[in-house]
């Protein structure tokens, strides 16, 4: 998604900083203006996610948002309207870069394959924009899994400490796919806890 040159850490970490939210907040405003009209666009979700919505929690400097909307529009019908913001359809750094195209099939929900399908942008400012479809069940868990971690600071350390851990590995590298997958081990143990946290707790995914 974005190359750095080799002298660099692809996945460097900075602290957490509380103007991430707001940042997001007038970036979704702005996503939405521009989506305005095109069909499913009126029901469509608009979501902070990623690291960067977690308070207290290390991240790459990227603001990771989400719109889920149904029917998911066409790379070329989204570009046009997203084009003028400056965003970018995201080509991936590698032919099998993950969540570029299609998120990988995950959880033990029944689903048809084209779901998962996506389009990811971004935008040269440090920001990146993943549009699903309204059923994707990637785009719950990526709501359920940030809000668990807000309401779990001891697995918001533990998860801290491994993307720690995993930024250092990956220092020197021409991209941060490695670390992106690697980070999935704790997604995939954390999926069945915050899945049933979810389901008592959560019933209604929250948008913000």
């Amino acid at each position: 998604m974005i190359t750095v040159t080799s002298t660099q850490n692809p996945a460097a970490l900075s602290d957490y900083d509380s103007r991430w939210p707001l940042r997001a907040e007038q970036l979704l405003t702005g996503i939405r203006e521009a989506l305005r009209g095109l069909p499913g666009a009126s029901g469509a979700v608009y979501d902070h996610i990623g690291s960067t919505s977690v308070p207290g929690l290390a991240a790459k400097p990227f603001v990771d948002l989400q719109v889920r909307m149904l029917p998911l529009p066409s790379d070329a019908a989204l570009a046009e309207r997203l084009r003028p913001l400056g965003y970018r359809r995201a080509q991936g750094s590698r032919p099998d870069s993950p969540g570029v195209d299609r998120d990988i099939p995950r959880g033990d929900r029944q689903v048809s394959d084209d779901v998962w399908a996506k389009s990811l942008f971004v935008h040269d400012d440090g920001v990146i924009l993943h549009v699903r479809r309204s059923d994707s069940p990637w785009g719950e868990y990526t709501v359920w899994f940030r809000d668990w971690l807000r309401a779990h600071p001891q697995e918001r350390e533990r998860y801290e400490r491994l993307k720690r851990h995993l930024s250092a590995q990956n220092a020197g590298k021409p991209d941060y796919d490695d670390y992106t997958r690697a980070k999935t081990v704790f997604f995939d143990e954390a999926q069945e806890r915050f899945e049933e946290w979810a389901a008592v707790d959560h019933a209604e995914p929250e948008s913000s």
